[in-house]
Parts: structure tokens; sequence; C-alpha cells
């Protein structure tokens, strides 16, 4: 079997563009991989078209090492956001490939189950005002449509500093959201890497009494030292990763000992294989795994067959049930939350197939996500919060 070409597919939101790269092969199966970028699909779609002709098209997919290798590698440069996600779009279909080829999920390929359900977080569900009261509402109608976990950034345009007026306001929303889900949900907090390491302290310390499973990103991602000094002086678990885009990169992170939980995106680091290991790294150090997965169903098909693999696996990311959840359309099979869980798929490959008819009717957007924007939570870049 050979590959004989790829397709790409771009479905656009007005805040992300998510892009699906179909991979054909000589012997009519059809694998499928996806990622989502921020202000970049463009870039992305550019390196695609290079890499088909370079390394993808004639190759075994089978040989799925070898594709990652020869990707990564062979253009002599060193890869980063654009290539590895390039390659995590093409890894994922070869994998479904492979998996669709031998009849099996591909969790089986990566070592078999140690899971039949994955619980899952929702994000995406906060596109309300900025209010105890609409935050309150809207963490219920999370809960009551089954999830046992949710994540939120409250901090609005914070940056560095958070002062005393938005710091109360801050927490009297994070206050609103565990009063409506009550003491057995977990909540999540997301910093999105907003402050230096004096706040993130301080706001730990202030978040400590409503007992958040993870303080995520509280520093910039570029300085480890600075997370370690966060991580030395709270007692809250932190989780780190979505923007770390290869696995040896997380090396450090690891021999700082400053984050208890990663969070690679599978369609960003190199995809499933690269991931995969990563995870067997991080179970070493004693740390968990829960994915960045702020795409579409097929990327989130791709890190639950990481998850059904992966004993150290915490809890898997999901947007789609309430921000932009039409686009579930695109994708045959879409993996669902029922009573706060994705059950492990057992179809061949992925489990998923692209609608391409059903993709065409979200057309590519000039997408927009600016976090220290006023109103960013709202994910409506039309609707005033910046150019």
């Amino acid at each position: 079997m050979r590959i004989t070409g790829i397709s790409t597919h771009v479905v656009g939101t007005p805040w992300r563009n998510l892009t699906y790269v179909q991979v054909h092969t000589d012997e009519g199966i059809t694998g499928v991989g996806e990622t989502r970028m921020l202000g970049r699909t463009d870039a992305l779609l550019g390196y695609l078209r290079e890499a088909e002709a370079n390394h993808i098209a004639g190759s075994d997919p089978f040989a799925v090492e070898d594709l990652v290798r020869r990707m990564k590698y062979g253009d002599y440069g060193r890869a980063g956001e654009i290539v590895m996600s390039g390659i995590a779009c093409v890894e994922m279909a070869f994998w479904d490939i492979k998996g669709k080829a031998l009849g099996v999920p591909v969790w089986q390929l990566l070592g078999g189950k140690v899971t039949d359900k994955v619980k899952a977080y929702a994000n995406g569900w906060y596109t309300v005002e900025r209010t105890p009261e609409a935050f309150h509402k809207a963490a219920g109608a999370v809960v009551e449509r089954g999830y046992r976990a949710l994540k939120l950034d409250p901090f609005g345009t914070g940056h560095f500093e958070l002062d005393h007026a938005e710091t109360l306001r801050s927490l009297a929303l994070v206050e609103a959201v565990r009063d409506a889900i009550g003491p057995e949900t977990e909540l999540l907090v997301e910093m999105h890497g907003r402050f230096s390491p004096a706040t993130a302290v301080r706001l730990a310390g202030e978040l400590e009494r409503f007992q958040p499973s993870w303080l995520e990103e509280p520093v910039p991602p570029e300085n480890l030292k600075a997370l370690a000094k966060v991580a030395e002086k709270t007692r809250l678990p932190i989780a780190t990763g979505e923007r770390i885009h290869d696995r040896i990169e997380f090396r450090e992170l690891f021999e700082a000992q400053a984050a208890d939980i990663i969070q690679p995106d599978l369609g960003h680091i190199g995809g499933i294989g690269e991931t995969r290991k990563l995870a067997a790294t991080a179970e070493t150090h004693y740390v968990l795994v829960a994915p960045h997965n702020v795409g579409g169903s097929v990327l989130t098909a791709a890190s639950l067959q990481l998850a059904g693999c992966t004993p150290n696996f915490k809890i898997l990311e999901h947007f789609n049930d309430f921000a932009d959840a039409e686009i579930k359309k695109v994708v045959k099979g879409a993996p669902q939350v029922v009573d706060g869980y994705f059950q492990l798929s057992h179809e061949p490959g992925l489990g998923v197939e692209l609608d391409t008819d059903a993709a065409a009717e979200f057309p590519q957007q000039q997408a927009r996500f600016d976090l220290w924007a006023e109103g960013w939570e709202k994910r409506n870049p039309s609707g005033g919060r910046g150019a």
C-alpha cells in the first residue's frame, strides 16, 4: 500500500479554523487527521503542499516512524509549531489507515486498552457576560448536561498583574461556579500564561478554598524557572504544556519538577505516536497527561485513542458541546460525552470519517482569538472585542 496524495479541508468559525487532512492510498483506504491553528492556517496549508511532494506521496502508511522522522528532520531546519502540526495531521491519518487496514482501533496498535471510558471536562461554556450570575447559570447548564468537570479562565484581560478590583471580580466568578456545580464536580482553573510568578502565587492562595484540581499555565510558557517558582509556592497541582511543540522540550520541564499534569496537544506535537512516547516519559516522573483539545471531533477521536492505552491519562478537554457545537456534524461517528465520560471506540482506525460536504458548509474564516482583548471569553471577534 502506498500514499497517492492528500487533500485538505478547512472548517471555519469566527475564532478558530480547523484543518482536516485526508490521506489517500492506492488501495482505496483514506485516513484523516486534524489540527487547529490560530492565525497560521494558510502557512500550514502551504507547508503541507510542499511536504506532500517532499515526504508524503509514495510513502508506506504503515511506516509511521519513518514518516515522522523524515518530515521532522528531512528539511534540516528546526521544526516549530507549523511543521509539527503538519506532521500531526498526516501522522494521525497514517494511524487511521493502518487501523482500518488491519480492522482494529488505533489503541489496539499502541499496546491495548487500560480503560473503557475517559473522563471529559467542558470548556467553551462561559461565552456569557462576565458576572457571577451569568457564570453561575452557565456552569449549572454544564452539570445538567452530565459533565463532572469543567474549566474556566475568570481573569479577564489580566496581564502580569491583576489589581485588587479585578482580583475580587475574578474570585467572585470562581465562587459562583463552585456554588453552581457543587463540591463533587471537578473545577479546573486556567490562567493562559497571564501572570508573573508573584501574582500567580498570590492568586493560587486565594483560589485554594475553591479546591481546583489544577492551576493551568500560571506564567508565560517560555520561562520554566518562573513556572518552577510558582510550583514551589503553591499546594495546587500545576498543569502546562499546550504551547510546547516537541516532546524533547518537555525534558527540562520534567527535570525542574515544575508541573504535575502535562497538556500536549496531539495536533501540534506531531500526533499520536509522539504524544504516546511523551506520556511514557511523563509516567517515569509520576506526571499525569491531560491533552489540550481545542479542535474538532477528529482531534478528539485521536486523543481518545491515546487515552485508551495510557495508564497515566487523567482527563480530556472538550469544547464542541458548547462552542461551535454545529461543527460536530462534519465528522461521522463524532465522540460524544455521556454522563461525563467518553466511551472508548472499538471501530477500526480512529473510528470517525470526515463528511466533506458538511465541511464545505463552514468555509475558512479570518479567525481571531485575542486573550488580551476585552470580552475574549465570548469567542466572537466580530462582536467588538478587537480588530
